[in-house]
């Protein structure tokens, strides 16, 4: 069994670690993690009165979630996005981008979209 970083609970020995900072360390959440997480952001999207779209950035969730870095996953990042869209309302928008979610390109697409519902 390897040793936890400070402050991480037994229950979390199995999960991926990253010590971002002295007194931080970052958890990887899993696919069960994910599909939940999915499941409660879709149901929440649903109740909107408002427009609402989903952007799923395919290559990663954050700057450790991208090919070859400490948290890359796809199989978890995967079942978070099979729960929103399995979970949505067919007339929500789902975009499937081929980027990482902190890309230029990413945030544009979110941007733009922003800017029509506004008008």
């Amino acid at each position: 069994m390897r040793a936890l970083p400070l402050g991480v609970p037994k229950q979390y020995d199995d999960r991926r670690f990253y010590q971002w900072a002295q007194n931080i360390t970052l958890i990887r959440t899993t696919p069960e993690d994910n599909a939940t997480i999915g499941r409660i952001l879709a149901q929440k999207a649903n109740q909107s009165s408002g427009p609402v779209a989903f952007f799923l950035p395919l290559k990663g969730l954050s700057m450790l979630d991208a090919p070859e870095k400490e948290f890359w996953w796809p199989e978890a990042n995967q079942a978070l996005f099979d729960a929103i869209k399995d979970n949505l309302k067919p007339e929500i928008p789902v975009y499937e981008m081929d980027c990482n979610i902190n890309d230029d390109e990413f945030a544009d697409a979110m941007a733009n979209k922003m800017l029509e519902f506004l008008k």
